[in-house]
């Protein structure tokens, strides 16, 4: 087996090994077996090309050519001409799978089911992982970059993966890019020749060979992986961590980035499924139910276009929990219980819970995060099938306590009414214009409340898109439709332009109480509200939400006509009766939109502008000028090694090749020493060079004699009648190399690989080829001849 055969087959084995990361996420785990198939085939291609042999970038294009036939062949045989060839249907169909795939990616838990959408997300990715992977350890012969996509394809499986990826995981993807870098090593050394050992034999009888340091290297790479796996099981757990809405799984003993919901994309696949599957069951002692929200988690960080939990410390959970903060004793509440059973399906991290919780009794690993006073799992710890009891309170302020509230304490308003300076100006001025006239905080804060759930006009609709952009809350306070990320996005930021501290909980609206006492929460009761701080009352609810929840009593007014309509209290009150009669301002009664019995908003009345952000082609234009900006200062450092490579590769070992590869050798010899500043000069001898070299360069007596000798094979190679191959002119080569950066200064070594001198011939040779394309072209333009005095010249025609 040849030396790019062996490296092909490593890399091909090393995608597929760090692939199987991915296993723990989807069930059933046959696409692996497909995903193998179709890499072996697009290795193969690639070695094929390789072996013709083709260019480098033509080798790469014929492989993205045949990975595109098999992802056309395997998902989209049916809309393609003779099952093969691309056209407009194919590429349609292929991009409708996608898109169904990003959906299901987001609406499933782990394992998500092998849905049509997700196995090409699956199948395309760990194709484009393998063809990068081929192409830059076989193709271009850096196996050590090639850890680059395969560490970002593992980091994808971690990142997804409930509990984080399991040791199991690591060991194979590590072992498979260890493999790699053994393969590559074993096809550096034989390049070299033989390696001699002395009298030192193998185990076969044979003499050391380039085996014997890949065989070092195997047990090098065995051990790092056994440190790597051991160390970790020896070292002090963190018993503290950082809670960070960017992943999801991750338990903070194990370094602590856990998310409770996505609110952007959760919570709409949630109110938008067509089977409503209960998640949590509720019993409870408390004797109004209506006012029972499951709360899981707050955010408290606004950027100007989402919400998002800051990062918090977590401790042990203390038995009671603590009073909650700026609650003060006199006002009025009750403690309820409340047992609660979780689905066997709804893994959360997050645990599910009235809020403020007083106490809680659980089994399993759960740690306290004591600022939105809620539980984190330990150690990937989910609520999946778990049953515990929560005692909580149930406050009830009264609205003189809640207009007289005091001042609370500066370093609570500046973290909790910070808004950016990317916020749009009409925020900030709406929420003025709704509240003129309020003589407090609370008057304030229930004018908003109305002004959302009642006066301004807005619809509640689900299947309005989450805008992502500066612009999502502008768009959202003109077009007047929305769901409950809207409404408590929108309200708590302007709030916050008030001066009013505020946040937004994550949790599920009062469920629907059962014929048994029990009350039946839904995926379609998933919902988010905002929530004010009060001194004195702490953090209290609202509901701007029209027709969903309940509205807190605190803040209906006593009025008469006045009070918030409120029909879409999931409980017992609840009317399930559909009217007949459709509202004169929505055009579909309350109740007929709880039950999801309304129709569905047409494209034009849901779509809105399209400014939610760059679109994707944007996206990647900024990626790859990015990566330009960044090549760019690295392009004459690459470029040499890119030459470095050529000139001491492996060819050059016939007599045809003897004197190009000298002279090549040669060339490298005298860059590498302008790299370190010995300017070379065109006008010495071989020989004078080489001592002029030695003697500038300060080299040991070992490097002085490879320059004699590589210097002594270029005047044979110049000047003997049958110039013959020299061995050891690369080893030669790299052996001075390492004495001139033996020799020189810091600041040299650094401008010799970051800014080498020698990349000069770049721009030379690039001005060279554009005197001769000037040259060709002007010998191709016809001869404009001037007309005689005779008259013009004839023609014939």
């Amino acid at each position: 087996m040849s030396g790019r055969t062996r490296l092909a087959l490593c890399a091909w084995t090393a995608t597929l090994l760090t692939a199987c990361a991915l296993l723990p996420l989807v069930s059933p785990a046959t696409w692996i077996v497909q995903v193998a198939a179709l890499l072996a085939v697009q290795s193969a291609v690639g070695a094929a090309a390789r072996r013709v042999p083709l260019a480098r970038p033509l080798t790469v294009a014929a492989q993205v050519v045949v990975t595109l036939e098999l992802l056309i062949l395997v998902f989209a045989r049916q809309q393609a001409p003779a099952g093969l060839v691309p056209g407009p249907e194919a590429f349609r169909h292929l991009a409708d799978l996608v898109r169904q795939g990003a959906q299901d990616v987001g609406r499933y838990t782990t394992p998500a089911p092998l849905t049509d959408g997700i196995r090409l997300l699956l199948v395309a990715g760990v194709l484009l992982i393998g063809l990068i992977v081929d192409a830059l350890a076989v193709t271009l012969r850096s196996a050590a970059t090639a850890g680059l996509p395969l560490l970002a394809l593992y980091s994808v499986a971690a990142g997804l993966a409930d509990g984080g990826a399991g040791r199991l995981w690591f060991l194979l993807a590590a072992a498979g890019y260890l493999m790699l870098l053994l393969a590559e090593g074993r096809d550096r050394l034989s390049q070299w020749g033989r390696v001699f050992t002395g009298a030192v034999r193998s185990p076969r009888g044979e003499r050391g060979s380039a085996v014997a340091p890949v065989r070092t290297g195997r047990r090098i790479g065995v051990v790092a992986l056994g440190v790597a796996l051991v160390v970790p099981l020896a070292l002090p757990e963190m018993r503290h961590g950082l809670l960070d809405p960017s992943r999801t799984g991750a338990g903070p003993g194990d370094g602590g980035t856990i998310s409770a919901v996505n609110p952007l994309v959760s919570l709409r696949d949630s109110l938008n499924v067509d089977e409503d599957r209960t998640v949590l069951t509720l019993r409870t002692d408390a004797r109004d139910t209506s006012d029972l929200y499951v709360r899981i988690v707050s955010l408290d960080d606004f950027d100007g276009t989402t919400w998002k939990p800051s990062r918090r410390h977590i401790v042990d959970v203390p038995d009671p929990l603590p009073t909650p903060a700026g609650l003060s004793a006199d006002v009025p509440r009750a403690e309820i219980t409340t047992t609660i059973s979780a689905a066997d399906w709804y893994a959360q991290n997050w645990l599910p819970m009235p809020y403020p919780p007083s106490g809680v009794h659980i089994r399993g690993s759960w740690r306290y995060e004591p600022v939105g006073m809620t539980l984190v799992g330990d150690h990937g710890q989910t609520t999946r099938g778990l049953t515990y009891q929560v005692r909580s309170l149930q406050v009830l302020p009264t609205t003189e306590q809640l207009a007289t509230a005091p001042d609370p304490a500066p370093a609570l308003v500046h973290e909790y009414t910070e808004v950016p300076r990317t916020l749009p100006a009409d925020v900030a001025a709406t929420a003025r214009r709704v509240t003129e006239g309020a003589a407090n905080h609370y008057e304030q804060a229930v004018a908003l409340q109305n002004w959302f759930a009642l006066d301004g006009g807005f619809q509640y609709d689900t299947q309005v898109e989450v805008g992502t952009g500066p612009q999502a809350i502008t768009r959202f306070l003109r077009d007047k439709r929305g769901f409950c990320v809207h409404f408590s996005f929108a309200m708590a930021a302007m709030a916050r332009t008030l001066g009013i501290p505020a946040r937004v909980a994550v949790g599920f609206a009062p469920g629907t109480v059962q014929g048994d006492g029990t009350i039946a929460v839904g995926l379609k009761d998933a919902h988010a509200w905002p929530e004010l701080y009060f001194e004195g009352v702490g953090w209290t609810r609202f509901e701007p939400t029209p027709t969903r929840g309940t509205t807190p009593s605190y803040t209906r007014s006593e009025e008469p006509g006045a009070a918030l309509p409120d029909p879409a209290v999931p409980s017992a009150q609840a009317s399930t009766a559909p009217s007949a009669a459709p509202s004169a301002t929505t055009g579909c009664p309350p109740e007929l939109r709880r039950l999801q019995e309304c129709p569905t908003p047409s494209a034009q009345s849901v779509a809105g502008p399209s400014d939610d952000g760059p679109r994707p082609f944007t996206i990647a234009a900024g990626a790859v000028a990015a990566l330009l900006v960044l090549l760019l200062p690295l392009s004459p450092s690459l470029w040499r090694r890119r030459m470095r490579s050529v000139r001491l590769g492996a060819h050059g070992r016939g007599e045809r090749d003897a004197v190009p590869h000298t002279l090549a050798v040669w060339q490298e010899l005298t860059d590498t020493a302008w790299d370190f500043g010995i300017r070379p000069e065109e006008s010495q001898t071989p020989r004078q060079t080489a001592a002029r070299l030695v003697r500038l360069g300060r080299l040991d007596p070992e490097a002085a004699a490879s320059v004699h000798r590589v210097a002594g094979a270029v005047e044979q190679a110049l000047y003997a009648p049958r110039p013959r191959p020299v061995a050891g002119l690369a080893a030669d080569v790299r052996r001075v190399t390492e004495g001139l950066r033996a020799t020189a200064s810091r600041r040299t070594r650094l401008r010799a690989l970051l800014a080498p001198r020698s990349a000069s011939r770049l721009a030379w040779a690039f001005a060279e080829r554009w005197a001769a394309a000037r040259s060709r072209a002007a010998a191709l333009r016809p001869v404009l001849r001037r007309p005689s005095a005779h008259g013009p010249s004839r023609q014939e025609g």
